[in-house]
This record gives C-alpha cells, structure tokens and sequence, in this order.
C-alpha cells in the first residue's frame, strides 16, 4: 500500500508528521555516487613502499608515476620514513586500543600517525565507536584548554552592529571572532567595526574576516585581522583544479599569512568533495584523510574541519555524525590545532542539535565551534550555524549540566549592555574621527539594545558601503584606529588593540593551538594537553567553575521565601489562629482539611501562584456545595501529603480528609486506607485552578454521603513540570520538613478571609 492509498493512518504518525525533524533530509549509501561515510569500495587499501634513499614509491595501492597533485604532496611532505614502517605494520585495531589506552601517551601516538597514510589513519579511526572517539579526542586534542569561537555577522552589514555584538561575544569569553559580510564591497567596513568591538573588555580576543582569500590577506597586512582560516583544502585532484589552486598555491599563501603575523588554519571537512561533484566514489572518510594528511605536510599549524559546510550532508548519511567527530579525531590525533566544526546546522531537530554538540562538550576542543552563532540566525550571514544567539543560554546551561568548560561563561544583562555601550560609542567616535561617517544617538541606542539588525535604525546599505570603501583607498590601518580611540578617550581599547598589534609583531601566537587570554600566549607549546586518565588533564578550577555555573534564574532558599510573600503576604490573606488540639469530630458529613506546617505561615503561594488563602477559600466552598461541614486543622508531626490526608480523615467524622501542602499539592484521604492508597490526587500543583480545588472539596463532601463522584482531572498537556518547578519545589518541601515537630499534635485552626477567584 502506497501513502496515496492509505486511508487509514495512525494518529502518532501524523502528529511526528508535525515535527521539526521531518524537515531533514536523509540519504542513502551509494558509493556510486559518493554516498558513503567509513567505508567505500573504491576506497584504497592501505600500503606504503618507501625505497633505499627514502622515497615514497607506493602508497595507499599507487605507484609513485600514478600519484596525482595530493599524493605528490602527502608523500613529500607528511610521511616519515624514519617511522612508517613500524606504524604501517601496526593492525588497525591495535592502533585504536592506543588512542583509548591511557598509558599510552599522546606524543607516541603523534608519532605514529607521520608514518600512516590516509588510508591507514582512515581506517584506524573507524574502528572506534562515537564513545571511543570522543574520549580519545579529549586525549589527543593540542591544548590543554577548551575554548571557542564565534560568528558575529548581521543581515545589514551594519558596522554599529558588528561592533556592540563583538564585544558582547568578548565578553561570553569567545577567544575567537569571526565575521563575513552580505555584500563583498563592506569587508574592510566589517573589519574595522569587529576589531573595534573585539578590543572592548579584556580585548584578547582574535578576529578574522572571511573573505575571497587575497582580499583577506591585504585586510590582515593592515591589522584589521589577526587570523586566517579561508585557506581551503580538498581531498581530490579535480577539486583542487576547480578551484585553481593546488597544494603547493595553498602551501605558499599560509606562509604569507604566518610571515605577516597572522595566525592561519586550513578548512577543509567531509562532504565537500561531494557537493562539488568531485568525490571518486570514495568514503568522505578516506577524502578527508588526505585533506588532514595534506594540511600536516604544509606545515600550517591547525585545521578548521568538521564537516564545515558539508556537515548537513554528511549528518544525512548513516553513520554520519560519527564520521565528523572522526575527522576531528584524525586532525587532533596528527598534531593539528582543531577548530572542530559544529558551524552549520546540521538539523531542524533541536535533539539533533543538542546530540551533536556534546561530545565536543564533553571532550573539549581548540575551539569546539568554528564558530558558534553568537548573533541571531537570520543574521548570520555564514548561514546558521549548530547553535545560534537564540539558543546561547542553553549552551550555557549544558556546561553547567556536565560541568563542562565549553569556552564561554554567562553574562549579565548589565554587563552586556555596558559592553555594547563601550564598543558602539568607540566605534563612533573612531569613525567620526578619521572622517569616515557619523552616527547620531538615536542610532547608537537602538543598536545597543537590540537584539538583532530587524530592530536597528542605522547606516543605510549605501553609507555602509561608503564607509568600506573609503577605508580601503586611503590605506587606513589598525595603528590609526588605535590613535582615533585614544584621541577620543577610549585609552583602554586603544592599549588592548595595539597589545594585540605587539602579538603580530611578536609571532608567539603562531605556535599550534595558540589563543591569547589575559594579555598571554596560551598554546600547544606552553600548555600542552596531558591527559592520562581519571585526575589527570584539563580541570575546572573553583574561579573557573563559579562563572560558567553563574546562570540566570539559579534560585535559593531565599529567593523562594521572598517570591512566596515572606515578608508581605498576598493582600486580603487570611490569619490564622490556632484554638486549641484538634479532636476527633462526630459529624458524618464533616470533612478535615489538614494543611501543612508552613501552609499560610512562611508559605504564602501555591507553585501555580495562588494565594494560600484563596486555595483554603475554594475547597470550604466546594465542601458547602456538597453538603458537607468544613474544619481545618494544622498539622505539625508530618508535611508529606499522604500522611497530612491520613492524619485529616481519622480527626474527621466522617472518616474522609484533605492533605494540602502550601505548595498546593493535595489528596483525599480516607481513615481505613493505606496511606499512599488515596481516593483523590493533585500530584501537578503547577497546574491546579481554584475550580479544581473548590471541585475536590464538593467531591469530598459527596464521599461522605456514600456516593463515588467523577474524579477530578488535572490535564497536562506535556510540559516538563519537572525540569520548571522541581528545584522550587524542593526548597519549598525543605521549608515545610524544616518546620515539622514529629511529637506535635494536630491543632484546631480558626481563619478568616473573603473567597477570591474561586
């Protein structure tokens, strides 16, 4: 039966039919077409035969006359004779137990792998499981230290924008910055606005600006750029011809950047080959290899892969979000600092997303995005990336969650908005300054407190345009930005950007791994990764750990006590008064609320919100309405619901009770029932209304004249009560056990207040 034919449809199907993940796209294994992620037919075995003078004459099942532009290169330039045919006899899986064994060193490993080729260092890393690859990754990566990287971009290419989002990103802790632009024309625009905003706060953080790869250099020889990673790579001949360049071109343009002090990593990532067409019906695996093996032997000091934009590709195929964490393994695993992908949206699917990211998360990274969308989707002119600004707290929330450092820390909304402050009034005034352009107030503020371009009034398309090209033809520079901020009075940017100019000078950023945080060079050189198992490597210091579990809406004792009316109770509560021990009633219609120590004393509000008076108005009015006597009484010697409903029905005449905890949790009880036996429950007090409450008094009422009234139903349509109330609930719980007295007798309780909202 076709779905054309189907007339009869399961309703679960349908309602999956509605999720965001039946916008993904999923493909199927065919080698013929380039569709295969660990393994392809066409994918060659491995070998390497080096000769007496120690050339490669055979690898990976080529003969050194059949080697095409990639071959030449790996062979010249990655494979150490000296150690290939110890590492080339090694079996695969004896490799891969080495890269999880922590008593094997990861210097031993690195050694290693400069005698493996592609195929070789492919296939080793297939044999491990996602589990295994990300506990070898956290023990191979280069840098001691996670950190990450960001995008800052915006649909209008505004400068004002670029600026105040830069610095926010400074101040979340990214150690990178990224930015490109809509229209090719604004990239010095781009780059003068993001290194003024990159300089705000701390000011360590390194910039880049994405671009056609000569244009990007010439903007980094001006010092509106301290680092490269357009530089890109391919896993086959054709691709590399495509795009006019060969190993040996791309070889010579990371030199240009690292002569001129400009930190430069290769891109390359799985994928790319096939939506170029150009994939030799081999596994993305096998390809990326070469492209890990190739960026080794330019002697570029690391790698942005991943996927990168091939990911979504890649994540369709089976098996293919292992093969993306593999890749990143090969990178690491060779000597290569790691920018390791998580930049495009692999998915629709939120779960998806949120799955991708925590191996990364949990293993560290270089930087574990390349980079992470710090300004809204729609304004991030790379395209989404894995995680965007709308998802950041969430971001922040999983390194709590794990206790995990994934390179950021939380920022408050005071010191975001201090920092947008700081970066849009410098650019201003930088840009007044040199005669570029002036923005008016109106416009710096509506920029400052905006959340994205759709909110700002500022340059048009054409000023913008303007200022970007102005820039460029006078040869303006970053030592004449940092003058225009000193003359206006922005002496701290100004010092960060020209302490970031003495870096350039300097070249110690140049080494693997290198980021620079307080004014220090941090790399693979001076802080090197030295995991060796449990105790060992990168951990959290106290300082560290208190910012990143910083977030908001972290709550306390205290902060419930006063969000419940410790201090002023809701308007019109009742008072309550007790008048003397509670005895049992002789009335069969009488029903016993008994409410919890801290119910209407420290405790003033349900979870839902209501009124602790209002809750105790509703079920002595539902009680009336079914015929039965109401009388309340405090209960001292227990605050678990069950026992409260328990205690109630056995002082009632009638034999029925209500229990009620002051966090509205409440349950009819009868005297010859097991305690958690009870007749009634609301169990989800979020989602309580006043009418349930007055409608389980009525059936409460009605219990006591022998009839079985239609239950209650609190409807929960899904929501993660849990996740939302469960710490406040707790603190509450703790409140109430806190005031208990277990020698303490039921107390008869008198109260007063007018029914509300019942």
């Amino acid at each position: 039966m076709t779905s054309s034919d189907r007339t009869i449809r399961w309703n679960r199907m349908k309602e999956w039919d509605q999720r965001a993940l039946r916008l993904d796209s999923f493909a199927e294994e065919n080698p013929e077409h380039g569709f295969s992620v660990f393994r392809s037919p066409y994918d060659p075995d491995p070998s390497l035969k080096i000769d007496a003078h120690g050339k490669v004459i055979e690898m990976d099942g080529k003969r050194a006359e059949d080697f095409d532009i990639i071959d030449s290169f790996i062979a010249a330039y990655h494979i150490d004779p000296s150690v290939a045919e110890e590492a080339m006899a090694l079996p695969n899986e004896v490799v891969a137990r080495m890269l999880v064994d922590i008593h094997v060193p990861r210097s031993e490993l690195m050694r290693l792998a400069r005698g493996m080729t592609p195929a070789k260092l492919a296939q080793v890393v297939s044999c491990l499981s996602a589990l295994e690859a990300t506990f070898a990754y956290s023990k191979m990566r280069q840098r001691l230290s996670p950190g990450n990287q960001a995008h800052v971009t915006n649909a209008k290419d505004d400068p004002l924008q670029l600026a105040a989002d830069a610095a926010v990103a400074v101040g979340f802790g990214f150690d990178e910055i990224e930015t490109t632009m809509r229209v090719a024309g604004n990239a010095w625009a781009n780059a003068l606005a993001c290194t003024v905003g990159a300089a705000a706060g701390d000011g360590n953080t390194l910039f880049q600006c994405s671009i056609e790869e000569a244009e990007e250099l010439k903007i980094g020889l001006a010092g509106l750029a301290t680092y490269a990673e357009t530089v890109s790579v391919y896993g086959t001949e054709r691709s590399f011809i495509d795009g006019d360049d060969t190993p040996w071109s791309k070889a010579f343009l990371t030199a240009a950047y690292a002569s001129r002090g400009i930190k430069a990593r290769c891109t390359s990532g799985a994928s790319s080959e096939l939506l170029m067409g150009f994939h030799e019906k081999c596994s993305v695996l096998y390809l990326e290899a070469r492209c890990v093996c190739l960026q080794r032997a330019m002697g570029v000091q690391g790698t942005q892969n991943g996927g990168i934009d091939g990911a979504p590709l890649t994540a369709s195929m089976p098996g293919g979000v292992r093969e993306l964490l593999a890749e990143n393994l090969m990178a690491v695993w060779v000597g290569l600092e790691c920018a390791s992908g998580n930049d495009t949206r692999i998915s629709e699917s939120e779960v998806r997303v949120g799955a991708k990211i925590t191996p990364y998360l949990l293993a560290g990274s270089d930087l574990l995005t390349s980079g992470f969308g710090s300004v809204k989707a729609y304004d991030n002119s790379f395209n989404p990336s894995l995680i965007n600004a709308e998802e950041m707290e969430e971001y922040l929330v999983l390194q709590r969650d794990f206790q995990a450092d994934g390179g950021l820390v939380p920022l408050s909304e005071d010191e975001a908005l201090k920092l947008r402050r700081e970066a849009v009034d410098a650019l201003a005034d930088v840009l007044e300054e040199l005669g570029l352009a002036k923005a008016d107030e109106a416009m710096k503020q509506s920029v400052i407190v905006a959340s994205g371009s759709n909110e700002t009034t500022t340059f048009t398309p054409k000023q913008t345009l303007e200022i970007s090209q102005a820039i460029e033809r006078r040869g303006l520079t970053a030592l004449d930005v940092v003058r225009a901020l000193a003359v206006r009075g922005h002496k701290d940017m100004a010092e960060n950007l020209l302490g970031m100019l003495r870096q350039r000078v300097s070249g110690d950023y140049l080494q693997t791994s290198a980021i620079i945080r307080d004014g220090r060079v941090v790399s693979a050189v001076n802080e090197p990764n030295d995991y060796q198992g449990p105790g060992t490597g990168y951990r959290m210091d106290d300082a560290r750990w208190s910012r990143i579990k910083n977030i908001r809406g972290v709550i306390g004792r205290d902060h419930v006590l006063n969000a419940e009316g410790r201090h002023e109770p809701p308007e019109g509560a009742a008072q309550f008064y007790p008048i003397g021990k509670a005895e049992t009633g002789r009335d069969p219609h009488e029903v016993v609320i008994g409410i919890s120590p801290a119910f209407g004393e420290r405790l003033q509000r349900t979870t839902a919100g209501h009124s602790v008076s209002d809750v105790l108005a509703a079920l002595t009015a539902g009680i009336l309405e079914g015929g039965g006597l109401p009388r309340v009484v405090r209960i001292r010697h227990t605050a678990d619901t069950s026992f409260l409903g328990l205690t109630a029905a056995h002082l009632s005449g009638s034999g029925y009770g209500i229990g009620i905890q002051a966090k509205g949790t409440a349950v009819i009880h009868q005297r010859d029932r097991l305690p958690h036996m009870n007749l009634e429950l609301f169990s989800n007090a979020p989602l309580v209304s006043l009418e349930h409450y007055r409608a389980m008094g009525r059936n409460a009422a009605r219990m006591t004249w022998g009839e079985t009234p239609e239950p209650i139903i609190v409807a929960n349509d899904g929501q993660a009560l849990g996740a939302r109330y469960h710490p406040r609930v707790a603190l509450l719980y703790a409140i109430e056990t806190e005031m208990t007295d277990p020698g303490a007798e039921p107390e008869e309780m008198f109260f007063a207040c007018a029914e509300r909202n019942a």
